[in-house]
């Protein structure tokens, strides 16, 4: 018997043991749970569910609009003559509201991003006299609802003679203290302190360590902001509304309601601007959409970074 044989006799099971059970090999990737995938696409369906509805609404005429089934295609493919009476009507001021809202989404949004990166970043990184107290300041008014400060803020730029300006919507959405308060917990774990200590023993300033050592660090969950900052100044419809009384300074949303109050109540052609408005609605959310997609890669990252500890 060789030696061969004798490793292969002892490596049998004796008659009549148990077989030894064969390992598995664990593939994270074959383990699904059907229950969450069923879940996960019954809100997919619900997210898309009104932007599909848009998109069928806006290929249609006024009359396919009220007589045909909303989720498939009316008689009349409509799209591209409900895109030109979009920017031809009333003098195409929808290029203006255009306009209008992507200064006002877009200065407001690089501000927020900037006042609640230089926030946050001092609240995560400095400890001086009532730093406690601001922060929680600050965590209590991310619980405010921004329609219970509508007022108080109209009556104080009427004050100071700055409603129906630009000054007016882009000013208040400035202030983000979730923006505040993302950055101080982002910023907590993904600027060490070694590193901004071993900056101050090369020389470094505070003011260049935080632009040239710490911004970068902290660049997804800016993106994560402006972004934050961006959807919330672009979809804002309770402020501009208050705040401005000239339609050449209206945004998106406020322009598009007047255009459905026209429609609703008989002025300037009766139902002639529903299609319109949809058609509207449709072109003014295709930037965000845009955006979106070219910055999910910096958002994803701006979430999920920090939230596993090495």
């Amino acid at each position: 018997m060789t030696a061969t044989d004798v490793r292969v006799a002892d490596a049998a099971p004796a008659p009549g043991a148990p077989r030894p059970r064969s390992r598995r090999t664990y593939d994270p990737a074959k383990r699904r749970s059907t229950l969450l995938t069923v879940l996960l696409a019954l809100c997919a369906l619900y997210f898309l569910f009104p932007f599909v509805w848009l998109v069928i609404a806006s290929t249609k005429d006024n009359e396919d609009l009220f007589s045909t089934f909303g989720l498939w295609f009316g008689h009349h493919f409509s799209l591209v003559e409900n895109v030109r009476t979009v920017f031809t009507a009333q003098g195409g001021i929808f290029l203006r509201w255009m306009g209008n809202t992507i200064l006002y989404a877009g200065v407001s949004a690089l501000g927020a991003a900037a006042l609640a990166t230089m926030a946050g970043y001092a609240f995560a990184r400095y400890q001086f006299f009532g730093s406690k107290i601001l922060f929680s300041t600050v965590l209590g008014a991310v619980m405010v609802p921004l329609t219970a400060l509508a007022i108080p803020t109209y009556l104080l730029f009427s004050n100071a003679g700055l409603t129906d300006t630009p000054l007016a919507i882009i000013l208040p959405s400035l202030v983000s203290p979730f923006g505040v308060f993302l950055i101080r917990v982002y910023a907590a774990d993904a600027v060490p302190e070694s590193l901004i200590e071993a900056a101050r023993v090369d020389g470094a300033g505070e003011l260049r360590i935080f632009w040239q050592v710490s911004l970068r660090l902290l660049g997804p969950a800016v993106l994560t902001v402006f972004l934050f900052a961006l959807v919330a100044t672009w979809n804002n419809y309770f402020l501009p509304l208050i705040m401005l009384s000239s339609s050449e300074l209206y945004p998106i949303t406020v322009g598009l309601a007047q255009w459905q109050s026209t429609s609703t109540t008989g002025g300037g052609g009766s139902q002639a601007l529903f299609s319109t408005v949809i058609t509207g609605a449709l072109v003014s959310i295709l930037p965000l959409v845009v955006a979106f997609l070219y910055l999910q890669r910096y958002w994803q990252t701006g979430l999920a970074t920090g939230s596993v500890k090495e």
